[in-house]
């Protein structure tokens, strides 16, 4: 008999899981970003693009999830950032 599939089963782990801040509005950003973070499983990658350097938001980060969370800059050019946050297994 077969069994139900599992959830996720399907997806392969090191998943990397567009974010764009530039579309979300100033006052809704860092719980947006919280809240995506939490939905991640440890392996998975969000890829995260914004227009400036977002040094606040990364103490906040290194504060809530500390070494849970690796923080990659992948592009840090004026007006284009490129960040991975990857959650650590």
């Amino acid at each position: 008999m077969n069994q139900p599939a599992q959830p996720h089963a399907h997806l392969s782990p090191d998943l990397i899981y567009p974010f764009d801040a530039r579309g979300i509005a100033k006052r809704f950003r860092h719980a947006a970003i919280f809240g995506a973070l939490d939905a991640l499983q440890p392996g998975d990658t969000m890829r995260f693009v914004n227009d400036h350097d977002p040094l606040p938001l990364l103490a906040q980060l290194r504060a809530r999830y500390g070494e849970a969370v690796a923080i990659e800059y992948r592009q840090r050019e004026p007006g284009a950032i490129v960040i991975d946050f990857v959650v650590r297994q």
